[in-house]
């Protein structure tokens, strides 16, 4: 006898064989248990699911002789002919090759034809295939069949079944088989058949299966065939894996092996997008049932790797490939480009950038939860933190040195020591009485952690002004580009601007000028502000300062003019004058004492 393959080999002869489906057997066999059984079925569901099996045994329990509480022998004349292909009370037909309207006139002539049995039945494969002329040829018979009839129409796309033929049948939809319960059917197949296969290839006919017994079997036959998994069986997740590493090398030679072995880049896709929804589905805590549970586990540990913006914005490029892969040139374009997106961390879309915050918020957490590490000491003591108080110390021991408490180091720890010394966001930085009565011990706060460089001239704050001003920010540079160095007296330089509007808007951002000169000169060097060169109120209101007449300066600061809309106050403007509305009203105007005299009514 010539070998049969698995799926033929096992298939389901009563209704307690079919896995999976006890929504739908049990109601038919308590349906023919008690004679009350339909004229017309409708089976729906994914491939592979048993409905042309529950069909076939349909047919040897309404035909059986020694029925026993609804289930068929399996002995008996009707039920071994049947099991065999040679009975006359059971036809299949094929919908998808005999969809026309005379195919369907020859079934319904052979309708009312006995056969030996007690019920003909009449299984259409792919019914959804008719086409309209034989849908409606077929409705009348289908819903008045002879009594010794019944029709089970079988579709893996119901949605497609017009409303008229659905309302005339039974419908039972079939659904893919649990993971769990599948594994024990092809371990118990395994061992029936007397098949050397591994465990490695019981994961990779599940996989293959994806919840369809029939599927299944095939792939564990061509695993008995070969001797072990194909080469090349798990791309998708190996891809998946190179995603989340951020790995485009190995992306690409994961592509490449699989094309190497006789894979379709579309196939490649298909199995990548696979691995990723499983993967999605268990960082949702919704893991398909189609997965057994070595399945489940390599999900799971897939999506914590990934994480949830990875996985969704994989997702989406993965399947805007697979799309663009049927008019491509060369389908595997597509594949590779999408796949060095994805492995780059430098994407500007809003998924990219969803997936480098989740990633930072990860290292985050990992440094705040380690042991704060002592501080590096300096030479000279502590090393203080830029931007904090010479006010306060760290020990008794310092005086007027500013040095701030040991931090744990790492990127996220300074991130958190400098935000801390930074005043709110939209808040003015309140000038101290220290700052505006005595610049000296401003000097000294300020100042505290910079080396004392050589004292600086006149004519070095002038030069390099200019040069200071275009790296510092636009509100900075729009207001000091109106003044200029006027004098230096020891570490204080006296900053002259024009009227005593613009000294309030320029103390405001003072400190950050300061900062960039110390920065410069290694030297604790402060600004105080003058009009005229009469020395600011530094904190005082602006209302105060006694006004003065515009002073010269130098023909390089004119530059600054397209600037000062940053520093213009609006409630010191003036209207202008009323502008004549009409012609009229501007001839009057240039005429003076001239009479408008109204034209006649024609």
């Amino acid at each position: 006898m010539a070998y049969q393959s698995l799926y033929r080999r096992y298939r389901s002869q009563n209704f307690d064989e079919i896995k999976g489906q006890p929504h739908v057997t049990e109601a038919l066999r308590r349906a023919v248990a008690e004679g009350r059984h339909g004229h017309a079925y409708l089976f729906s569901g994914p491939r592979g699911t048993g409905k042309t099996s529950t069909a076939r045994v349909l047919a040897k329990a309404l035909n059986c002789q020694n029925l026993d509480n609804g289930q068929p022998c399996g002995t008996c004349q009707s039920c071994v002919e049947i099991e065999q292909g040679k009975s006359f009370d059971l036809h299949e037909l094929d919908a998808a090759s005999n969809n026309k309207v005379d195919d369907i006139r020859d079934l319904i002539a052979k309708v009312a034809l006995g056969s030996p049995g007690r019920t003909k039945v009449y299984i259409l494969d792919e019914v959804h295939m008719l086409t309209p002329g034989a849908e409606n040829a077929l409705l009348k018979t289908l819903e008045e069949p002879p009594e010794h009839v019944v029709f089970v129409l079988a579709t893996t796309e119901p949605h497609k079944v017009v409303p008229t033929i659905r309302s005339r049948t039974q419908h039972f939809e079939f659904h893919l088989l649990p993971g769990d319960e599948l594994a024990d059917h092809v371990r118990w197949v395994i061992a029936d058949a007397g098949l050397d296969v591994d465990e490695a290839g019981v994961e990779y006919a599940l996989r293959q299966g994806g919840g369809s017994a029939r599927d299944t079997l095939s792939a564990l036959d061509l695993v008995a065939a070969t001797g072990g998994v194909p080469e090349g069986s798990d791309i998708g997740h190996e891809l998946a894996l190179a995603i989340g590493a951020g790995d485009p090398g190995a992306a690409m030679m994961g592509v490449q092996r699989a094309l190497a072995t006789g894979r379709e880049p579309r196939t490649i896709g298909e199995e990548t997008l696979e691995a990723l929804r499983n993967a999605f589905l268990a960082s949702m805590g919704a893991s398909g049932k189609q997965l057994n549970e070595a399945g489940r586990m390599q999900s799971e540990a897939l999506a914590s790797t990934l994480g949830a913006a990875t996985i969704t914005r994989a997702l989406e490029t993965l399947g805007r490939a697979l799309v663009d892969m049927r008019q491509a040139p060369d389908p595997r374009v597509p594949l590779e480009v999408a796949l060095i997106r994805l492995t780059r961390r430098d994407g500007e879309d809003t998924a990219a950038l969803l997936q480098r915050i989740e990633t930072l918020e990860s290292i985050v957490a990992s440094l705040g939860s380690s042991p704060p590490a002592p501080a590096a000491q300096h030479q000279d003591g502590p090393v203080p933190v830029a931007g904090t108080s010479g006010s306060a110390s760290s020990s008794p021991g310092a005086s007027g040195r500013a040095q701030a408490p040991p931090s744990p180091r790492g990127p996220a720890s300074s991130a958190r020591t400098l935000l801390a010394a930074e005043p709110p966001t939209g808040t003015k930085p309140t000038p101290s009485p220290a700052t505006a009565t005595a610049p000296a011990a401003a000097t000294a706060n300020q100042g505290s952690n910079i080396t004392s460089g050589p004292p600086v001239s006149l004519d070095q704050l002038t030069g390099s002004f200019n040069v200071l001003l275009d790296n510092v920010e636009q509100r900075i540079r729009a207001r000091f580009r109106l003044g200029h160095f006027t004098a230096v007296e020891g570490d204080v330089a006296v900053f002259s601007l024009p009227n005593d509007h613009v000294v309030p808007r320029c103390e405001e951002v003072r400190v950050d000028v300061e900062r960039a000169l110390q920065a410069q000169f290694n030297r604790p060097l402060t600004i105080r502000l003058a009009v005229d060169g009469a020395p600011s109120a530094g904190a005082t209101p602006a209302a105060s300062a006694a006004p003065a007449e515009p002073s010269s300066r130098p023909s390089s600061d004119t530059s600054s003019v397209d600037n000062r809309d940053d520093i213009v106050d609006v409630t010191e403007l003036e209207n202008a004058t009323d502008i004549a509305a009409t012609g009229i009203d501007r001839l009057t105007e240039a005429f003076p004492g001239a009479t408008v005299i109204d034209s006649p009514t024609i």
